[in-house]
């Protein structure tokens, strides 16, 4: 089972091709603290990656958006903001 690891410094594109092809081939599921400006990796799902952010790093829920990343594409579809951790009535989002 992929481990998932907190990320703290830039990542290159072939390091998330092989993050992505240990879970779902052509994706990487990523939480990301814009506070500190980290982001864990790996994980199946946002919410574990969340909760690792909580317990390694300090991380605080406002701060914390889940994403997609996928590695083989670029521009917009390089990103995706699909995640409902990203479902926060309290900050009307």
């Amino acid at each position: 089972m992929p481990e998932i690891r907190i990320i703290k410094e830039p990542i290159s594109r072939a390091e998330l091709k092989k993050i992505a092809e240990e879970r779902f081939g052509d994706l990487v599921n990523a939480a990301v603290d814009v506070e500190q400006e980290i982001m864990a990796v790996g994980g199946e799902f946002h919410l574990e990656e969340q909760v690792l952010l909580y317990n390694k790093a300090g991380s605080k829920q406002q701060n914390i958006w889940g994403i997609n990343i996928k590695p083989e594409e670029r521009g917009d579809e390089f990103i995706e903001f699909d995640s409902l951790i990203n479902i926060k009535p309290n900050q009307n989002n």
